[in-house]
């Protein structure tokens, strides 16, 4: 492999087991205030453990060459991992948010805890690599810990290269993705051939028809879940702000803070959910998505109470 794809002192200290692993991943970052432990939940496959609240980059970093909005995403990204953060989840179909966290890591570094979870996004199945090599150039990272195919987009063709590339240890684990409640079957299939590490699907507590099969069928393979559009594109949590309050029965039962709180809970409390990656523009709504990453975590019986309160609304 090229240089591109180079394996960096922090990414082999990733692989020196799952014990050394967790020290790296999980140990405080330098100055960050002690707020109570991250919640971290293990990757089947291997066993390392990662935080539950990861951080999405669909539409908010893409903002182009505008310095100013640059900046303010980099002050997300900062606080992200000064909050204890792991997962950054990012695609070539994200505009330019590849471009952002170059821009971002440039300023803070490249932080120890950082878990990156990239995509390959184009129908030429024979550019795989080509793609993976320009997206660690943006980023300014030696390797990618998690290289998705986005959309299940030409991913028989794709994962041939990339099954080749985890073999020689230039990326960590392999996944597919969709959203939307789109091509489920199509993802079913592929989860039962084996074979992958990751799956991504759309899942918050208004969108739960991956609760009926794909959820299942993850714990049964032993296949991490990332769930993307927890707050349905924003819709879901501005509803709930707007005029409402956090029910009192939640914040006797698990301090429940607000409504990130309780919509980011109860995803990542599902057995099957490894992580969640909600995505914002504001170091306040940032702050209160890692919140949701540490302290108690609603049980079945509170998770079925969570779903009615909210449809009564």
């Amino acid at each position: 492999m090229n240089n591109e794809h180079r394996i960096s002192r922090r990414g082999a200290l990733k692989w020196m087991g799952t014990g050394l692993a967790t020290v790296a991943l999980y140990s405080p970052v330098s100055g960050a205030p002690d707020k109570g432990k991250a919640l971290l939940k293990p990757i089947p496959s291997t066993g390392e453990k990662i935080p539950v609240i990861g951080l999405g980059t669909w539409r908010t970093f893409n903002v182009g060459d505008d310095r100013e909005l640059m900046l303010a995403r980099t002050e997300v990204v900062k606080a992200f991992f000064d909050e204890g953060g792991g997962m950054v989840d990012c695609s070539p179909m994200y505009g330019s948010a590849r471009e952002l966290m170059g821009f971002a890591f440039r300023r803070i570094g490249v932080p120890d805890t950082l878990f990156s979870a990239e995509k390959v996004w184009t129908r030429d199945g024979g550019k795989t690599l080509e793609q993976v090599a320009e997206s660690s150039e943006l980023w300014g990272v030696d390797r990618f810990d998690l290289m998705q195919v986005h959309n299940l987009v030409a991913w028989e063709a794709h994962f041939e290269t990339l099954r080749e590339m985890k073999e020689a240890g230039d990326i960590r684990y392999i996944g597919i993705t969709t959203s939307h409640g789109r091509r489920h079957g199509d993802m079913e299939r592929i989860m039962e051939r084996g074979g992958i590490d990751f799956v991504q699907l759309t899942y918050n507590v208004t969108h739960r028809a991956v609760e009926e099969r794909l959820l299942p069928l993850a714990r049964e393979a032993g296949i991490a879940v990332i769930a993307n559009r927890p707050y349905d594109g924003g819709s879901l949590i501005r509803g709930l702000k707007d005029g409402h309050s956090v029910p009192d029965w939640a914040v006797e039962a698990f301090h429940c803070k607000d409504w990130a709180d309780f919509l980011l809970k109860f995803i990542v409390s599902h057995p099957a959910v490894t992580c969640a990656i909600p995505a914002t523009t504001r170091v306040e709504h940032l702050r209160e998505n890692m919140a949701a990453g540490r302290g108690e975590l609603p049980d079945a019986d509170l998770r079925a109470r969570m779903i009615r309160h909210v449809e009564s609304i």
